[in-house]
């Protein structure tokens, strides 16, 4: 034959694994996909009487009948059917004894001599004789690696808590008190060089093998929080920013009466936030255009030398912390209106 079964050609391997179980087909657990075909076309053969009136096999004998019907005459030495003797004659080889060759006997090839002389390496020549594989094997063997690398890149990134972590950053920063901190760490920011100056500390060689250059490093002077230089503006830009906002938004807190109900000693209104959002936005923005924006200095208790360094210091001025009032209230107005 010039192959196997055309109806068994089609089959998977894990098909023809099957198959052979199924018709108790012995010593295939180290065939080939090709050799398992012909193994069972050979086997299923030789028993017909046995297998022909089997529905599972009603397919494979249909397509046999229909190949020896054919008048098309087959190729007996096809290229399967002789690397499977090839394979059967190396065998045979290293099985039997070699007998004495007489004069009158043909010498034998080369290759059958080196077969008799080396048995292992004939063994392992015969072994590794590559079958030519089908376009189905090859395609499963595809589908595998891709469906075994699809499911360790989706295992890898379960188990890195990346989701939960992305989840988790973006609850806490879906909150106005987040937007709150956020205004407040740009605002200290711009101001933190201003009040705690960097000075010179160090410097990094430069790395001929990287193509770096010499760079030096500063760090802040922490030696300022000894002077009022300081603490002069950090605590009047605290109070105006952080201090003085919070408390009005404490005690003027609209959330409070955002719930119906009647009011008792037992009963007492819950506010939804501690401190006002939208109170503390609006206290904020009126004093910092009082202090920095007009330069009032309340009789004397605030420094202009203060007002002035913070003034210049923040990103855009009074203008600038106008500005990040306006957008925290925006902030807290659209969560109230969530909310309800």
């Amino acid at each position: 034959m010039s192959g196997a079964n055309s109806w068994l050609q089609r089959q998977r391997k894990t098909d023809l694994t099957e198959l052979a179980q199924y018709t108790g087909l012995k010593n295939y657990d180290s065939f080939k996909k090709v050799e398992l075909e012909l193994a069972l076309d050979e086997y299923l053969a030789e028993n017909a009487a046995t297998f022909q009136l089997d529905p599972k096999l009603a397919n494979y004998y249909a397509s046999r009948a229909r190949t020896i019907g054919s008048p098309i005459k087959r190729d007996v030495d096809g290229p399967v059917e002789k690397l499977k003797v090839s394979r059967r004659r190396v065998i045979k080889a290293i099985e039997e004894p070699a007998a004495p060759a007489s004069d009158s006997e043909e010498e034998p090839s080369n290759t059958s001599t080196a077969l008799m002389h080396t048995p292992a390496r004939a063994l392992s020549l015969a072994s590794r004789i590559p079958l030519p594989a089908t376009p189905a094997d090859v395609a499963e063997a595809v589908d595998r690696s891709t469906t075994a690398l699809r499911t360790r890149v989706a295992s890898v990134y379960k188990e890195s808590g990346i989701t939960e972590a992305t989840h988790a950053t973006r609850d806490t920063l879906s909150t106005v008190t987040s937007v709150l901190f956020a205004i407040s760490a740009f605002e200290l920011y711009f101001l933190r060089p201003e009040i705690l100056a960097d000075r010179y500390a160090f410097t990094i060689p430069a790395i001929s093998f990287l193509g770096t250059s010499d760079y030096p490093v500063f760090v802040p002077d922490m030696f300022l929080l000894l002077t009022s230089s300081f603490w002069s503006p950090a605590l009047l830009w605290a109070f105006t920013s952080t201090i003085l906002p919070s408390v009005a938004g404490y005690f003027i807190n609209m959330t409070t009466g955002a719930h119906q109900g009647r009011v008792t000693r037992r009963n007492p209104q819950v506010p939804d936030a501690v401190v006002d959002p939208l109170t503390f936005s609006i206290v904020k923005a009126i004093i910092s255009f009082v202090v920095y924006g007009q330069g009032v200095t309340f009789g004397g208790w605030i420094s202009e030398v203060s007002i002035a360094r913070i003034n210049s210091a923040i990103y855009g001025g009074y203008k600038g912390m106008l500005t990040d009032a306006a957008i925290s209230g925006i902030f807290s107005i659209y969560d109230a209106v969530l909310k309800k």
